[in-house]
């Protein structure tokens, strides 16, 4: 690292310091997104722009994440866009506090604190709203909807809003957009083989979180099933407890496994959901024209995020394809082994259609939203 480096990381982290230890936490990230941190003078312009509008504004918005802003590169969670876009659409009547990074927790404490009020706003997993709508873990189904197309065809239908809605605001929430980011994958660790068919999967300890539904279907296509928490992940697979795991490609690289992984395989079988939820109450008590604006910039949002998905992915494949992983797109025939094998088209499944969606007529419902494509388009693997 040069002198020059050196000395602009360290007037970086002074100003960052320096905003952050005076209240403009926001203001930091604001300003280090920007890139101008480098800058006094230009760190304190963010810091006094973003003074003027929490001072203009009427209502405070605070939006919790797990992940850190520069994260959207690589797994488009457009947080950054989201306050820009709800500031700018509520004409100034509404001001965005970040809190990014897990600085608040994450998952399933992110939503108890959206529903207890604590905050306006997170991001979270679409699976951390089935304990209050058994229905959103209809994700899970197999092949159900694990491409981006018809994720976001069945997120975005009628039947999702008529059916899953109801109960999300039931319990408290409301849910502004769902984030599309890519399908998991079938990730091998270093010195592992490629994974192409299930039978490939034969003896594979496959990494798997709590969900009752992916342990069944990694069963199914020949691999065991082994629950890890998700924080003990890396070490699990670096030591061999598990062989493989099955985030999406941007959460590989997210997260830090780059190093310690040689074949990633496109199975398209289960998305990696997220949604932003906001507090009810809080959402119902807000004027008409305030609330307007909060929707309309979570569609807009939306429409960022569909966009950045094929970009945000190419990132995260390059980085990994750098660090020697190798990648693996399969064909209409191999894909379809692995349906035939797992998905959700199987009477095995049939016990989760009725549980989850109430009935199986609802469940054809949803399994023709999810096949229809309405006016969203995005990019799939």
């Amino acid at each position: 690292m040069t002198k020059d480096t050196r000395d602009l990381k360290s007037a970086e982290r002074r100003n960052f310091l320096k905003l952050a230890g005076s209240g403009s936490f926001t203001a930091a990230l604001v300003a280090g997104a920007a890139g101008t941190l480098w800058s006094s003078e230009a760190a304190a312009q963010s810091a006094r722009e973003e003074r003027e509008r929490e001072e203009a504004a009427e209502h405070t918005m605070t939006i919790a994440t797990a992940y850190v802003l520069g994260a959207t590169r690589s797994y488009p969670i457009m947080q950054l866009d989201l306050k820009e876009n709800i500031q700018n659409a509520t004409n100034g009547k509404v001001y965005v506090k970040l809190a990014p990074g897990g600085q608040l927790g994450a998952g399933g404490a992110l939503v108890q604190a959206v529903q207890g009020g604590t905050i306006q706003c997170a991001q979270h997993s679409l699976a951390n709203f089935a304990p209050f709508a058994s229905a959103a873990d209809l994700i899970n189904l197999p092949y159900f909807c694990g491409s981006n197309q018809r994720f976001t065809n069945l997120v975005t239908s009628d039947a999702w809003k008529s059916e899953v809605h109801p109960k999300i605001e039931a319990a408290g929430f409301k849910a502004l957009f769902y984030v599309n980011i890519d399908p998991r994958v079938v990730a091998v660790r270093q010195g592992g083989d490629a994974v192409i068919t299930p039978a490939d999967m034969r003896g594979v300890k496959f990494r798997v979180p709590g969900s009752a539904m992916l342990q069944q279907y990694y069963r199914m296509v020949g691999a065991n099933p082994t629950p890890v928490a998700w924080g003990e992940t890396p070490s699990a697979i670096k030591q061999g407890v598990a062989d493989a795991l099955d985030p999406s490609v941007g959460a590989l690289y997210v997260f830090g496994f780059a190093d310690i992984l040689s074949h990633v395989t496109f199975t398209q079988a289960v998305p990696d959901s997220q949604v932003y939820s906001m507090n009810l109450e809080w959402f119902n008590g807000l004027p008409a024209d305030v609330q307007e604006g909060i929707e309309f910039a979570g569609e807009m949002t939306q429409h960022q995020n569909l966009a950045k998905v094929a970009s945000a992915r190419t990132y995260a494949m390059a980085e990994l394809v750098k660090a020697g992983v190798q990648f693996h797109t399969l064909t209409d025939d191999q894909l379809a082994e692995w349906k035939d094998t797992g998905g959700y088209q199987r009477s095995e499944w049939d016990e989760f259609k009725v549980e989850l969606a109430g009935s199986m007529e609802t469940f054809a419902r949803l399994e023709e939203a999810a096949g229809t494509r309405g006016r969203f388009y995005v990019h799939d693997a």
